[in-house]
Protein backbone atom coordinates (compact mmCIF):
# COMPACT_ATOMS: atom_id res chain seq x y z
CA UNK A 1 0.00 0.00 0.00
CA UNK A 2 1.46 3.47 -0.82
CA UNK A 3 0.61 6.52 0.74
CA UNK A 4 -0.72 9.73 -1.13
CA UNK A 5 0.59 13.22 -0.75
CA UNK A 6 -1.76 16.46 -1.42
CA UNK A 7 -0.21 19.32 -2.45
CA UNK A 8 -3.27 21.31 -1.37
CA UNK A 9 -2.26 23.91 2.06
CA UNK A 10 -3.53 22.29 5.03
CA UNK A 11 -6.64 24.07 7.02
CA UNK A 12 -8.55 23.05 9.77
CA UNK A 13 -6.28 21.28 11.77
CA UNK A 14 -5.80 21.46 15.72
CA UNK A 15 -2.80 23.88 15.26
CA UNK A 16 -5.33 26.69 14.38
CA UNK A 17 -6.16 29.12 17.25
CA UNK A 18 -10.07 30.07 17.06
CA UNK A 19 -11.39 33.18 16.17
CA UNK A 20 -13.08 33.27 19.20
CA UNK A 21 -10.40 32.29 21.61
CA UNK A 22 -8.35 35.78 20.32
CA UNK A 23 -11.30 37.93 21.22
CA UNK A 24 -11.75 36.42 24.61
CA UNK A 25 -7.58 37.04 24.99
CA UNK A 26 -8.33 40.43 24.10
CA UNK A 27 -11.15 41.48 26.47
CA UNK A 28 -9.30 39.77 29.87
CA UNK A 29 -6.14 42.21 28.32
CA UNK A 30 -8.16 44.94 28.47
CA UNK A 31 -9.98 44.25 31.73
CA UNK A 32 -6.25 43.39 33.28
CA UNK A 33 -5.85 47.24 32.53
CA UNK A 34 -8.61 48.47 34.26
CA UNK A 35 -6.93 48.24 38.07
CA UNK A 36 -3.76 49.90 37.05
CA UNK A 37 -5.71 52.52 35.14
CA UNK A 38 -7.86 53.20 37.88
CA UNK A 39 -4.97 53.24 40.57
CA UNK A 40 -3.19 55.42 38.25
CA UNK A 41 -6.42 57.96 38.00
CA UNK A 42 -7.04 57.60 41.92
CA UNK A 43 -3.10 58.94 42.58
CA UNK A 44 -3.52 61.78 40.38
CA UNK A 45 -6.46 63.53 39.99
CA UNK A 46 -8.40 64.44 42.98
CA UNK A 47 -11.98 63.84 44.16
CA UNK A 48 -14.75 64.99 47.07
CA UNK A 49 -15.09 60.74 47.48
CA UNK A 50 -13.01 58.94 50.02
CA UNK A 51 -10.22 56.96 48.44
CA UNK A 52 -10.08 53.15 48.06
CA UNK A 53 -8.40 51.54 51.32
CA UNK A 54 -8.75 48.03 50.50
CA UNK A 55 -5.81 46.78 53.25
CA UNK A 56 -7.74 48.43 56.33
CA UNK A 57 -4.68 48.34 58.68
CA UNK A 58 -6.82 49.41 61.64
CA UNK A 59 -7.69 52.60 60.61
CA UNK A 60 -11.16 52.19 60.32
CA UNK A 61 -13.04 50.36 63.16
CA UNK A 62 -16.70 49.95 63.82
CA UNK A 63 -17.79 52.22 67.20
CA UNK A 64 -21.11 52.99 68.94
CA UNK A 65 -22.88 56.49 68.76
CA UNK A 66 -24.57 58.01 71.37
CA UNK A 67 -27.41 56.28 73.27
CA UNK A 68 -26.58 52.83 71.11
CA UNK A 69 -26.97 48.92 72.71
CA UNK A 70 -24.51 47.13 73.18
CA UNK A 71 -24.79 42.87 74.26
CA UNK A 72 -21.11 43.20 75.43
CA UNK A 73 -22.37 45.02 78.88
CA UNK A 74 -25.15 43.53 81.36
CA UNK A 75 -26.88 46.93 81.15
CA UNK A 76 -27.32 46.57 77.71
CA UNK A 77 -25.53 50.23 76.84
CA UNK A 78 -22.74 51.11 74.68
CA UNK A 79 -22.40 54.38 76.70
CA UNK A 80 -21.03 53.55 79.73
CA UNK A 81 -21.62 55.64 82.84
CA UNK A 82 -18.37 57.86 84.49
CA UNK A 83 -16.18 56.10 87.17
CA UNK A 84 -16.70 57.73 90.29
CA UNK A 85 -13.96 60.02 91.46
CA UNK A 86 -12.58 60.52 88.23
CA UNK A 87 -11.58 63.87 85.93
CA UNK A 88 -11.90 64.55 81.90
CA UNK A 89 -8.67 65.03 80.59
CA UNK A 90 -9.06 69.20 80.15
CA UNK A 91 -11.38 69.60 82.92
CA UNK A 92 -9.56 70.90 85.82
CA UNK A 93 -10.57 70.79 89.14
CA UNK A 94 -12.51 74.26 90.38
CA UNK A 95 -11.64 73.20 93.92
CA UNK A 96 -8.15 73.30 94.23
CA UNK A 97 -8.37 73.58 98.04
CA UNK A 98 -9.33 70.39 98.33
CA UNK A 99 -8.09 68.39 95.70
CA UNK A 100 -4.53 69.73 95.53
CA UNK A 101 -4.06 71.79 98.79
CA UNK A 102 -3.46 74.88 96.73
CA UNK A 103 -5.18 78.23 96.79
CA UNK A 104 -4.51 80.95 94.24
CA UNK A 105 -1.36 78.95 93.26
CA UNK A 106 -0.06 78.79 97.06
CA UNK A 107 -0.11 75.99 99.66
CA UNK A 108 -2.97 76.36 101.82
CA UNK A 109 -2.86 77.47 105.19
CA UNK A 110 -5.90 76.07 106.54
CA UNK A 111 -7.84 72.93 105.88
CA UNK A 112 -10.61 72.82 103.20
CA UNK A 113 -14.49 73.64 104.06
CA UNK A 114 -15.35 69.67 103.02
CA UNK A 115 -12.88 68.43 105.74
CA UNK A 116 -14.04 68.73 109.41
CA UNK A 117 -10.66 68.28 112.11
CA UNK A 118 -12.58 66.38 114.69
CA UNK A 119 -11.76 62.69 116.65
CA UNK A 120 -13.35 60.86 113.86
CA UNK A 121 -10.57 62.39 111.33
CA UNK A 122 -7.92 62.17 113.57
CA UNK A 123 -8.87 58.66 114.02
CA UNK A 124 -9.22 58.04 110.36
CA UNK A 125 -6.21 59.42 109.71
CA UNK A 126 -3.87 57.59 112.26
CA UNK A 127 -5.36 54.40 110.76
CA UNK A 128 -4.19 55.68 107.36
CA UNK A 129 -1.04 56.58 108.63
CA UNK A 130 -0.47 53.14 110.00
CA UNK A 131 -0.84 51.62 106.53
CA UNK A 132 0.90 53.58 104.32
CA UNK A 133 3.74 56.00 106.45
CA UNK A 134 4.54 54.03 109.70
CA UNK A 135 6.54 51.44 108.03
CA UNK A 136 9.08 54.41 106.82
CA UNK A 137 8.57 57.04 109.46
CA UNK A 138 7.58 54.69 112.99
CA UNK A 139 5.05 55.39 114.90
CA UNK A 140 5.95 58.58 116.24
CA UNK A 141 7.39 60.01 112.75
CA UNK A 142 10.53 59.70 113.97
CA UNK A 143 11.81 58.38 110.57
CA UNK A 144 12.73 54.81 112.33
CA UNK A 145 10.17 52.61 110.66
CA UNK A 146 10.59 49.48 109.67
CA UNK A 147 12.17 49.58 106.63
CA UNK A 148 14.43 51.91 108.14
CA UNK A 149 16.06 50.01 110.57
CA UNK A 150 16.12 46.94 108.05
CA UNK A 151 17.87 49.09 105.20
CA UNK A 152 20.50 50.00 108.18
CA UNK A 153 20.74 46.35 108.54
CA UNK A 154 21.59 45.85 104.84
CA UNK A 155 23.93 49.03 104.91
CA UNK A 156 26.12 48.22 107.56
CA UNK A 157 26.17 44.35 105.58
CA UNK A 158 27.68 45.87 103.17
CA UNK A 159 25.44 44.35 100.64
CA UNK A 160 26.35 45.44 97.36
CA UNK A 161 24.09 47.78 95.40
CA UNK A 162 22.36 49.00 98.91
CA UNK A 163 22.00 52.70 99.33
CA UNK A 164 19.94 54.48 101.53
CA UNK A 165 18.47 57.68 102.72
CA UNK A 166 16.95 57.95 106.22
CA UNK A 167 12.94 58.92 106.27
CA UNK A 168 12.04 62.45 107.22
CA UNK A 169 11.64 63.41 111.06
CA UNK A 170 8.10 64.70 110.93
CA UNK A 171 9.04 66.52 114.03
CA UNK A 172 12.39 68.52 112.68
CA UNK A 173 11.61 72.38 112.65
CA UNK A 174 11.42 72.43 109.45
CA UNK A 175 8.37 69.89 108.88
CA UNK A 176 6.75 71.42 111.72
CA UNK A 177 6.60 74.52 109.95
CA UNK A 178 4.62 73.26 106.74
CA UNK A 179 1.44 74.37 105.94
CA UNK A 180 -1.89 72.16 105.78
CA UNK A 181 -1.31 72.29 102.22
CA UNK A 182 1.87 71.27 101.77
CA UNK A 183 1.48 68.64 103.58
CA UNK A 184 -0.99 66.98 101.68
CA UNK A 185 0.65 67.94 98.80
CA UNK A 186 3.93 65.90 99.74
CA UNK A 187 1.74 62.84 100.26
CA UNK A 188 0.06 62.88 97.41
CA UNK A 189 3.11 63.79 94.90
CA UNK A 190 6.37 62.67 96.98
CA UNK A 191 9.32 64.49 97.95
CA UNK A 192 12.68 63.54 97.67
CA UNK A 193 13.57 60.00 97.50
CA UNK A 194 9.34 59.33 98.72
CA UNK A 195 7.32 58.05 96.09
CA UNK A 196 3.94 60.02 95.81
CA UNK A 197 0.92 57.93 97.13
CA UNK A 198 -1.80 59.81 94.97
CA UNK A 199 -2.94 56.77 93.32
CA UNK A 200 -3.10 54.61 96.53
CA UNK A 201 -4.53 57.27 99.34
CA UNK A 202 -7.92 59.09 98.52
CA UNK A 203 -8.02 63.03 98.68
CA UNK A 204 -10.30 62.98 102.17
CA UNK A 205 -7.49 60.52 103.42
CA UNK A 206 -4.72 62.42 102.49
CA UNK A 207 -6.34 65.31 104.55
CA UNK A 208 -6.95 62.91 107.54
CA UNK A 209 -2.99 61.87 107.42
CA UNK A 210 -2.39 65.58 107.46
CA UNK A 211 -4.37 66.09 110.55
CA UNK A 212 -2.81 63.04 112.51
CA UNK A 213 0.49 64.28 111.31
CA UNK A 214 -0.02 67.52 112.69
CA UNK A 215 -1.59 65.44 116.02
CA UNK A 216 1.82 63.84 116.06
CA UNK A 217 3.73 66.72 116.31
CA UNK A 218 1.52 68.63 118.85
CA UNK A 219 1.81 65.60 121.12
CA UNK A 220 5.60 65.56 120.69
CA UNK A 221 6.03 69.17 121.80
CA UNK A 222 3.11 69.72 124.01
CA UNK A 223 4.13 71.46 127.07
CA UNK A 224 3.28 69.19 130.32
CA UNK A 225 0.70 71.83 131.80
CA UNK A 226 -1.44 70.80 128.60
CA UNK A 227 -1.68 67.23 129.64
CA UNK A 228 -4.08 66.51 132.75
CA UNK A 229 -2.07 64.32 135.36
CA UNK A 230 1.24 64.89 133.53
CA UNK A 231 3.48 64.88 136.60
CA UNK A 232 1.79 61.26 137.25
CA UNK A 233 3.16 59.55 133.02
CA UNK A 234 7.02 57.83 133.53
CA UNK A 235 9.28 60.34 132.04
CA UNK A 236 12.45 59.47 129.51
CA UNK A 237 15.89 60.31 131.02
CA UNK A 238 19.36 59.52 130.01
CA UNK A 239 22.17 57.50 131.74
CA UNK A 240 25.36 58.93 132.06
CA UNK A 241 26.47 56.35 128.99
CA UNK A 242 24.00 57.84 126.63
CA UNK A 243 21.57 55.04 126.88
CA UNK A 244 17.84 55.56 127.45
CA UNK A 245 16.19 54.38 130.41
Amino acid sequence: MSSQHSDKPVTGTLWEIPRGFIYVGVLLLCLLLVPPVVILRARAMPSEHPRIHIIQNMDNQPKYLAQHSSLLFNDGRAMRPRVPGTVARGQMIDDTHFWLGLVDGEYATTFPTQVTVDDALLDRGREQYDIFCLPCHGVTGAGDGKVHERAMVLLNNGTNGTVWVQPRNLHQPDMQDLPPGQMFHTIGEGFGNMAGYAAQITPENRWAITAWVYALQVGRNAPADAVPAADTLPVKSHNLDGGDS
